[in-house]
């Protein structure tokens, strides 16, 4: 405890309490526990710590466990834990909208793990568990995926150069598949600098935006994941773009008329999310209006070209005795004669303007991933890479170690014979290459000859033929050698089909055929 206090005394160690976690309180040892929280106590002036007890901890464990005066060194604080979406959401937000760590993945993968999630029974282990798959795919199919470490040592420098930009990076820029198909007449690497700053950015804005439509759909209990699956989706983007080229010869109307409105959201997918969060905006009350304002406001800090829109509709508003009134530069602009202010038009007007706001958004800034030059640095897309290492093909991946056993035994004398049986080979693999030579059905006694001559076959090679003695005792012997022998190899033969039969490639001999086996996998 002591060296643990030094430490906590330390500048850049105590800015937060110590938190000890007991996993289940109940399957302590009552003494034990005893002797640590009163320990915990006497050092609790320079060490603040926090015990958290597990979720399965019943309100009346630690009254059952511990002694009253332990009890009183203890302040009890439940809380309970968010529903297994809302920490979805919670993660989802972290890892792949706000971009803490540069991964992303495609929409085809967001879909993949959310219905990997919605099968799962919503447990949230599951999709992390499917997170750190496809992240660690990524890093490992994906060579200069290395450059997202450069981008985040960008990031923290605050705008000063990073040494991995201007010198590894664009030193292994030509490796890049993409940056092959786009090379310009420049040879310094500068447009590949700038597709990494341009995909930064434009991610940065999509982020945000998803962040607002969350914030609006959260009346509607929308789910972020469901939300990311649609933004992520490049079809739905591509589909926009050609709708904003039609808009674009049609701009000369008000911003609030109810045609250009109704334009505008023909531009987000009918029945989608999108359409029902910004269909939900203009029905807002003006209370719940301002506080999504605010929001929003916390949300664009960063990007100064949404937060002004933002502060701009804001600025509409002003609340006496909680009712919505007009800004006063507004009212002054009036004549002396002023009517009675409608509120509820009021509110319906800058209603109107959120939901034009939130739309011409989505039109400027929301731009999928993989619509964005460079994204395969970032971005994971492969699917069935990632189907394939939650959910596996174990017949298959059986069948390949079988016949390329050599790179797992990493054995020198398999290896250099290519595709040529030796018997060195294991019996397991040699039988199953043989039954690569039958159908469907495998003979038994045809299958047993080839094995033995596979095993046979140094025995047979090389070897002087010994002169036959014409003692009676020597003949008898050597027969009794090829007797054991003639065992052995059936033995062998018959834990190689029985060790075929439990992988699931064989099945037994039937009474309808006893001398023929049949295959059970195929396609390879």
């Amino acid at each position: 405890m002591s060296i643990l206090a030094s430490w906590y005394r330390e500048q850049e160690n105590n800015n937060s309490p110590v938190v000890v976690i007991i996993d289940d309180m109940e399957r302590c040892c009552g003494s034990v526990l005893s002797e640590f929280i009163l320990m915990l106590s006497e050092w609790v002036v320079k060490i603040p710590i926090i015990l958290l007890m597990g979720v399965s901890t019943t309100l009346d464990a630690p009254r059952n466990l511990l002694p009253s005066n332990v009890l009183q060194q203890l302040c009890p604080s439940k809380f309970v834990l968010g529903s297994p979406a809302e920490r979805m959401d919670a993660v989802v937000e972290a890892v792949l909208v706000k971009q803490c760590s540069g991964f992303s993945v495609g929409h085809k993968v967001a879909v993949f793990l959310r219905n990997y999630f919605l099968n799962q029974d919503g447990t949230l282990i599951s999709f992390i568990r499917a997170l750190k798959i496809a992240c660690a795919l990524h890093f490992s199919m994906e060579p200069q995926s290395f450059i997202l470490g450069g981008l985040l040592d960008e990031e923290e420098q605050e705008g000063e150069k990073s040494g991995l930009l201007p010198e590894i990076i664009l030193k292994n820029a030509p490796q890049l598949p993409l940056y092959v198909r786009n090379q310009m007449a420049e040879q310094n690497g500068k447009s590949l600098v700038h597709g990494l700053s341009e995909l930064k950015g434009l991610h940065k804005c999509w982020s945000i935006v998803v962040l607002c439509l969350y914030e609006a759909g959260n009346c509607n209990k929308i789910r972020l994941l469901d939300l990311l699956c649609e933004a992520l989706d490049p079809d739905l983007y591509a589909s926009k773009a050609s709708n904003n080229v039609v808009l674009e010869n049609d701009c000369g109307l008000p911003i609030t008329s109810d045609r250009f409105m109704r334009r505008k959201y023909s531009t987000s997918q009918k029945g989608g999310l999108i359409s029902q969060i910004i269909r939900k905006v203009r029905d807002l009350p003006a209370a719940t209006l301002y506080q999504l304002l605010k929001n929003w406001e916390k949300i664009t800090v960063d990007v100064p070209e949404i937060h002004d829109k933002v502060k701009e509709l804001q600025s509409e508003f002003r609340f006496e005795d909680g009712k919505l009134k007009q800004n006063v530069d507004d009212i002054s602009k009036r004549h002396s004669s002023l009517s009675p202010l409608n509120n509820e038009k009021d509110s319906k007007a800058i209603s109107e303007k959120a939901a034009a706001l939130l739309d011409s958004l989505v039109g400027d800034f929301f731009r999928p991933i993989e619509c964005i030059p460079f994204h395969e640095i970032v971005c994971f897309k492969s699917v069935e890479k990632l189907q394939s290492a939650l959910i596996g093909d174990p017949r298959r991946r059986i069948q390949v170690d079988l016949l390329e056993f050599y790179k797992i035994l990493r054995c020198s004398c398999c290896s250099k014979s290519g595709n040529v049986l030796v018997p060195s080979m294991h019996d397991t693999s040699v039988m199953y290459t043989l039954a690569q030579e039958h159908g469907d059905l495998i003979n038994l006694h045809d299958w047993f000859q080839s094995f033995k001559t596979i095993v046979l076959r140094p025995s047979k090679k090389g070897k002087p033929k010994s002169k036959q003695s014409p003692l009676p005792k020597k003949r008898k012997d050597m027969n009794e050698s090829e007797n054991k022998s003639e065992a052995s190899i059936q033995a062998r033969f018959c834990r190689a089909v029985m060790e075929l039969q439990i992988t699931g490639l064989l099945r037994m001999p039937s009474r309808r055929r006893p001398d023929c086996v049949q295959r059970v996998a195929f396609g390879l």
